[in-house]
C-alpha cells in the first residue's frame, strides 16, 4: 500500500493528518514561499500530540535553494537542536548557484542528522540534470526526493516522474508532490508507480488540511 505525507504548516494541520489516515507529517512555516523551518515551540507542540512520524523543514528562508556560509550554519544548528525534540526526519535541499547539486553541504547535513533519514526536498525541480543530480542524491545519502517531475505540478511533471522511479530503481524513494490532490492522485499513481506521496490536502486557501481530502487522497492509494 502507497503511503501520504502531509505537508502541514500548524498543529491543528497535523493533528487533522494523524486523525484521518495520514502515515507521516512534514512540518513546516511560511507557506507563502513554499515552507521554512517551523519555530522549535511548534515543533514540540506536535510532537508532543503525534505519534506519527515527523519530518521538519530545514530551510532559513524562502528564495532560492543557495545558501551563505552562515545560512548553512544555521542549518546545522536547526538539525542539532530538532534531533533532541525527537523527530523522526529532516527535509532540505541546498543548490549551487548553477543549479546543480551542492555535494558537499548536502552530504555534510545528511551525516549531521543521522541516524534520521532525509528527504530532498523540491529544490530538485530546478536543476539543470535530473538524472545526474538523481545519482548524486543517492550519493549524499538521503532517502527520498519530493518532487513534482521538475515541472509547475504533478500532472505537468508525470512523464518526468515516471522516469525518475524507473531509474531510482528503488534505492530512493521518488514522492511526487506540488498539486497533488484526491482529484489527480490515481492516475500519478498508475502512471508513476510511485509508493510515497505528499499533499498540503488544503483546498480553500487558507492554513489549515481539510480532513475530507485527506481520506479522498488515502482511499484512492492502493
Amino acid at each position: 500500500m502507497a503511503q501520504l505525507e502531509i505537508a502541514c504548516f500548524n498543529l491543528e494541520s497535523a493533528l487533522i493528518a494523524q486523525e484521518n489516515g495520514a502515515d507521516r507529517v512534514e512540518l513546516c512555516a511560511a507557506i507563502e514561499v513554499g515552507g521554512t523551518t517551523p519555530d522549535f515551540e511548534t515543533v514540540m507542540q506536535v510532537r508532543e500530540n503525534l505519534t506519527l512520524d515527523l519530518y521538519v523543514m530545514i530551510r532559513p528562508r524562502g528564495g532560492n535553494f543557495v545558501y551563505s556560509e552562515e545560512e548553512f550554519q544555521q542549518m546545522q544548528k536547526y538539525i542539532l537542536a530538532l534531533k533532541e525534540l525527537n523527530v523522526n526526519g529532516f527535509v532540505f535541499g541546498i543548490l549551487k548557484e548553477d543549479k546543480s547539486i551542492n555535494l558537499a553541504q548536502n552530504k555534510a547535513l545528511v551525516d549531521l542528522a543521522k541516524p534520521l533519514p532525509c528527504t530532498f526536498h523540491r529544490a530538485f525541480d530546478e536543476v539543470e540534470n535530473a538524472f545526474e543530480s538523481l545519482e548524486q542524491i543517492i550519493n549524499c545519502g538521503f532517502k527520498t526526493i519530493l518532487t513534482s517531475g521538475q515541472a509547475q505540478n504533478v500532472m505537468e511533471g508525470m512523464n518526468r516522474l515516471t522516469e525518475l522511479v524507473s531509474k531510482a530503481n528503488n534505492r530512493i524513494i521518488i514522492m511526487p508532490g506540488g498539486g497533488l490532490r484526491s482529484t489527480n492522485i490515481e492516475v500519478i499513481q498508475q502512471n508513476t508507480k510511485a509508493v510515497f506521496y505528499h499533499s498540503s490536502a488544503i483546498t480553500d486557501g487558507n492554513e489549515t488540511a481539510n480532513p475530507n481530502e485527506i481520506q479522498a487522497l488515502k482511499s484512492k492509494l492502493k
